[in-house]
């Protein structure tokens, strides 16, 4: 007999189901975003008391013979940081970013260097023709034989190919474009990601190939689709930038195989993507000397310290609200150290605009970088530069107390081979740093006393 098909709405921000239309989604609250769906009714059936299923013996973990997982290099050394050391046989990698920040150059350079390995790539794009790719392939110089391209968005057509060719590393450009043709529902939808997304976990899952899959982000910069998703990949990865800038970060928020503090630099060319091996060097090229409102500080980014340029502006304001405009820093960090420095230190911030940028478009969470916030809206409200060869680094309490930092001997290590001569940090942080010879460590436990050292 027929299954009896059934329509059903569901919400293409978060995948809640409904039986009639809304306007409003009960789930997330977003408007106008369920769409109406087919789909069969008992598509996956409950197994009920007469299964035939046999149980599986569960197996003690201290009895799991457990090896190093096989991993293999994607010939760009940044890429494989962010990944954990390379790419796991038969791992998922979700790749999410803002339109025309390169995504699909980082692939095409990335499959490249695979080839250039000895591998056999598949590239399969949704959105380009194959003369597309050919004309974006030349012009980043990945022409190798051992690339293959595929323009298709039959979901089944790509996985009978895959059978077929038998790649070792599968890209799919981008997810939101495939289309499963068991289901009614247009490409893009919350069922059509979802339901491509599991076949091609299974089919990397069975096969072994690894699988990176492209995804197209919302307006608010999370990856488009279901939530789900993240969850079934085996890895999560973010490329960040400004069209403005010339730099790229790609940042890790989910891992299995590796750590999610790593991340890689990239700067944007003509021909594409170069790799940073010394983001510090880069970020502080072009940083002005002896200018008040500038001062250098140490954050780590996974095992890799990077010392960036933080800059504060205090100025007058014609408003009867002051601005606080802040770039690259947490905007509610900046305001309770304003509070901080208005408290602890007596200076008057609440009438003025004050602006934060962190050089190079970098983004920094860390409150590691607390005491450099302070000083270089210090530096600018005193209208007094920051010594020459001075780093300042630690965390800020609310009662102007300096907190100590993790990992000092790296970042002081970073800053004596960048040609720092003076730190100054927090007391507690300072036990047991060597090999600094050179260099002047002052330990402060307050930003009274980190000012008076500074200024």
């Amino acid at each position: 007999m027929k299954k009896k098909l059934k329509t059903v709405y569901s919400c293409q921000s978060c995948g809640h189901k409904s039986p009639r239309w809304m306007g409003k989604c009960p789930g997330c609250g977003a408007w106008d975003s369920l769409v109406e769906e087919s789909g069969e009714e008992g598509r996956y059936p409950s197994s009920g008391g007469n299964s035939l299923a046999r149980a599986v013996k569960p197996v003690s973990v201290a009895d799991v013979e457990c090896t190093d997982e096989a991993r293999f290099s994607t010939g760009i050394s940044e890429f494989d940081r962010v990944l954990g050391g390379g790419l796991v046989e038969g791992s998922l990698v979700l790749i999410g970013g803002d339109p025309g920040i390169g995504k699909s150059t980082l692939m095409l350079q990335s499959l490249n260097g695979l080839c250039g390995l000895g591998r056999r790539v598949l590239y399969v794009s949704g959105e380009e023709s194959v003369r597309q790719i050919k004309m974006r392939s030349g012009r980043l110089g990945a022409s190798s034989p051992r690339l293959f391209v595929v323009s298709e968005i039959d979901l089944e057509i790509i996985l009978a190919t895959v059978e077929a060719e038998k790649p070792d590393v599968l890209v799919i450009d981008s997810i939101q474009t495939m289309y499963n043709p068991e289901l009614s529902s247009a490409p893009g939808s919350v069922s059509q990601v979802r339901e491509s997304t599991l076949k091609l976990l299974v089919m990397a899952k069975k096969s072994g190939i690894p699988v990176f899959l492209i995804g197209h982000v919302t307006k608010d910069g999370a990856i488009a689709g279901p939530r789900v998703m993240e969850h079934m990949v085996d890895t999560v990865l973010y490329f960040e930038g400004d069209s403005h800038h010339v730099f790229r970060i790609l940042r890790a928020v989910k891992n299995r195989f590796g750590s999610t503090n790593e991340i890689g630099v990239f700067e944007m060319k003509d021909r594409g993507l170069d790799e940073v091996p010394n983001p510090s060097a880069v970020f502080l090229s072009e940083r002005p000397e002896r200018s008040p409102g500038s001062v250098v500080t140490a954050c780590m980014e996974g095992s890799r310290p990077i010392l960036v340029e933080i800059q504060g502006l205090a100025s007058s304001s014609n408003l009867g609200t002051p601005r606080r405009t802040v770039l690259g820093l947490d905007q509610n960090r900046v305001s309770l150290l304003v509070a901080v420095m208005e408290k602890k230190l007596g200076m008057h911030l609440t009438g003025l605009d004050i602006f934060m940028n962190v050089a190079g478009g970098v983004k920094i969470t860390e409150p590691a970088v607390d005491m450099a916030i302070i000083t270089a809206i210090a530096s600018s409200f005193l209208d007094r530069p920051v010594p020459e060869g001075v780093a300042v680094l630690g965390e800020v309490g609310l009662t102007g107390e300096v907190r100590a930092v993790s990992r000092m001997d790296i970042r002081a290590a970073e800053l004596k081979k960048m040609g720092f001569t003076r730190i100054i940090a927090p007391r507690s942080s300072l036990k047991g740093l060597t090999g600094l010879d050179g260099m002047t460590v002052n330990g402060v436990r307050n930003v009274s006393e980190a000012m008076e050292m500074v200024f």
